[in-house]
């Protein structure tokens, strides 16, 4: 597979090269903004699960569904921005390799697919919150994207860790 222009473009920057440990300094660039997107991903992944497993009527029986997601996903979205960020940062420093890379392909498209799940979720069925907030078991929609969604994440997770062993 080529290797489009601006991928090659946007690895030779001096942010890439310095990412790489290429310029004084740069050495602990990588390992550092690495760690802090480990992190924000388990900060995003947790309060993911913490969500779905409500929805699925597993944990947080005593909770409401609309409390509990006001909440959690303030604190979601946070780390999803420094996962964001500090990710788009380690492609810079490799963006050749990971471009063609299948498992930086399939870690993204579950990622869409997790987003589109979250999306059809939060239009549909959580706009009616309220009728089901307390009801055990949740509805059967709540509980499909409840069990898409962990296994979406989890996949993310999964493909994300698996690229550190094949670029």
């Amino acid at each position: 597979m080529a290797v489009p222009e601006f991928i090659s473009a946007l690895q030779a920057t001096t942010v890439g090269g310095y990412i790489r440990g290429e310029f004084p300094g740069g050495e602990w660039a990588f390992p550092v903004i690495e760690t802090l997107h480990v992190m924000a991903l388990a900060c995003v992944y947790g309060t993911i699960v913490m969500v779905d497993l409500r929805m699925l009527g597993i944990t947080s029986r005593s909770e409401r569904m609309s409390r509990l997601s006001a909440e959690v996903l303030p604190w979601t979205w946070t780390a999803f921005i420094c996962a964001a960020i500090t990710g788009s940062l380690l492609f810079v420093s490799k963006a050749e390799a990971y471009w063609g890379n299948f498992e930086f392909r399939a870690k993204f498209l579950c990622l869409a697919l997790a987003g589109l799940n979250m999306a059809i979720y939060q239009l549909g069925l959580h706009r009616r919150v309220s009728q089901w907030d307390l009801t055990l078991p949740p509805p059967l929609a709540a509980r499909v994207a409840g069990a898409l969604s962990i296994s979406l994440w989890t996949a993310v997770v999964f493909f994300g860790r698996w690229i550190g062993f094949t670029t």
